[in-house]
């Protein structure tokens, strides 16, 4: 029985904002050097991961480490223009909410530590538990601690495959 499902959120729950797409578009449109900044990017894209390098020094250390001709708010801007909603499949998620009968969490990934942790700190069983993402590369390290996952790619599909996970509405 699944008691505590776990969703990916950029690409789940939000489009993937600050994925390679979206830099590239940045780099076009703010006339940014595209290995320089996709260098930078690299460097310091764990420690934004991991809650641990805030927007701001990540714009100091990637955009902002020489003047430019656009300001933060306008690159800024772009930046949160890039993440928007997926409302069908939020739509999901607040439906099992309501229901008060599974615990909802994300997830930073694709470390198994954080798997680990999340289910020591959950207190469940991997069997107990289900993962949602859309990139398959972070459903393998769930999969071989037992977790049960699902390969995201629409509402209707996650809606069936939650269904045949045993999680009923």
């Amino acid at each position: 029985m699944i008691t505590t499902i776990f969703f990916d959120i950029g690409g789940v729950l939000l489009t993937d904002g600050w994925g390679h797409d979206s830099r590239r578009a940045a780099a076009v449109q703010f006339g940014l050097d595209w290995d320089d900044f996709t260098d930078r990017h690299e460097k310091v894209a764990h420690l934004i991961e991991t809650n641990r390098l805030p927007l701001e020094r990540y714009l100091d250390r990637v955009i902002f480490y020489r003047p430019r001709s656009f300001s933060r708010d306008e690159f800024r801007a772009f930046v949160f223009a890039q993440s928007q909603s997926k409302p069908d499949s939020l739509e999901i998620a607040e439906e099992l909410a309501n229901l008060k009968k599974y615990f909802l969490a994300t997830l930073r990934k694709p470390d198994e530590a954080i798997y680990r942790a999340a289910l020591n700190i959950m207190q469940r069983p991997a069997e107990q538990c289900l993962f949602i993402d859309d990139r398959e590369v972070n459903l393998e390290c769930p999969r071989e601690l037992g977790l049960r996952t699902i390969h995201f790619e629409d509402a209707r599909q996650l809606r069936r495959e939650l269904g045949e996970n045993g999680v009923d509405w």
